[in-house]
């Protein structure tokens, strides 16, 4: 069913949102969703940030080939 939208029908889907909502309303969730997006971004790399600085202080444990039995 959502296969066959294409532009023309896109077009009207936002054309009906911005008279239901008006300019306003929808200009303000668009920030919203940017404003979620950044935040989701800044959340993920602190993460892999926090995740490198602790890869960086591993230590190798493994015993050495003279130590095996």
């Amino acid at each position: 069913m959502l296969n066959n939208i294409g532009i023309p029908g896109l077009l009207l889907i936002a054309v009906v949102v911005l008279v239901l909502f008006g300019r306003g309303k929808v200009s303000a969730l668009m920030g919203e969703v940017g404003k979620g997006i950044t935040a989701f971004k800044k959340g993920v790399k602190e993460e892999t940030d926090e995740l490198d600085k602790k890869a960086d202080g591993a230590v190798d444990v493994t015993p050495a080939e003279k130590d095996k039995v």
